[in-house]
């Protein structure tokens, strides 16, 4: 039995070193290194997902003891704690900052309009600091096909994550609630570029919450999203063809790079029952576009924004 082990870790140790060019294989894992990692940091932001489904499963099925602990529901309370772990995982990961919240009114409803990043971790990082630090939640409408994913379901329920009609916006408005809605959505995400222009073809739903419902609007801009994950730029026809046909987000995104992400929250545009939801529209997106002007480098570079962890060249303001 030996002898016929050792024979075949023979022939095994020979086909190695006549077909195999281990030197090769060692060079080129550390060549791909670089490209299986960019690819590889989104499935971080899938983990942490799931990984909020599991902390708010842990709550829903022990929520009398917790209730006890905490003297409070179990979603509030799980809300919290998954709040402190992506606040947490911002300022580790982004070094994640907010400037303006003072420009959010207090006991006031307000939506929220903002940029949507290839994947909006800035939202989630925002949501969480607001939550911590004000105690108020807020509601947010994300696309259908997430409802569709194992595990969204009780996500969606705890954090009030909708799919939003108008009528269903404009009532959690009209019930005191603050709202976050991105009018380019999905298709912004997955075309956008590091020039950062807006893209909401002709939707004038948000605006059509905001008049309706009669609250303010507030536009909201994360500085350097694009350059923490970023979708790859060829076959761009053939995937604006599929996402026409399926409308599911089916381009590669690429990143995770650690670069410095600050959220800036503009100054409210109050309710004004005379504008049209065009007007209202083209409102917004001025504003928006003032952000990004002001204090987005156009185009994006990742190094840069990278760099930024370290040093800035001024404090924002």
């Amino acid at each position: 039995m030996f002898s016929i082990i050792s024979n075949l870790w023979k022939i095994l140790e020979d086909t190695i070193v006549e077909y195999i060019d281990v030197d090769f294989i060692l060079w080129l894992s550390w060549l791909l290194m670089p490209l299986l990692i960019t690819f590889l940091l989104p499935l971080i932001i899938v983990v942490l997902l799931y990984l909020t489904a599991l902390i708010l499963y842990v709550y829903k099925l022990h929520r009398v003891r917790l209730r006890n602990a905490y003297g409070t529901d179990w979603r509030n309370a799980a809300r919290n704690v998954v709040a402190a772990v992506w606040d947490a995982h911002g300022w580790i990961w982004y070094g994640y900052e907010v400037v303006g919240l003072e420009n959010i009114p207090k006991n006031e409803s307000v939506l929220f309009v903002y940029y949507h990043g290839t994947i909006p971790i800035d939202l989630y990082y925002f949501i969480s600091k607001v939550l911590l630090l004000n105690s108020r939640l807020i509601h947010t409408v994300a696309d259908r096909f997430l409802f569709k994913c194992p595990g969204w379901s009780i996500i969606s329920d705890v954090l009030k994550v909708i799919p939003g009609t108008v009528q269903i916006c404009s009532n959690i408005l009209k019930e005191g609630n603050m709202l976050a809605i991105s009018p380019g959505g999905v298709y912004e995400a997955q075309f956008g570029d590091f020039y950062y222009q807006l893209m909401w073809k002709k939707r004038v739903g948000f605006a059509k919450v905001a008049l309706d419902a009669k609250v303010c609007v507030i536009p909201l801009f994360t500085k350097n999203i694009r350059e923490a994950f970023r979708t790859i730029s060829w076959g761009r026809r053939m995937w604006l063809r599929i996402y026409a046909a399926t409308r599911f987000p089916f381009v590669p995104i690429y990143g995770g790079f650690p670069v410095k992400l600050i959220t800036y929250v503009g100054k409210p545009i109050p309710y004004d029952g005379n504008l049209t939801p065009e007007q209202l529209q083209m409102k917004v997106a001025d504003a928006l576009n003032n952000l990004i002007s002001q204090h987005q480098r156009i185009p994006g570079n990742i190094s840069l924004a990278l760099l930024e962890r370290i040093y800035s060249p001024k404090k924002e303001q």
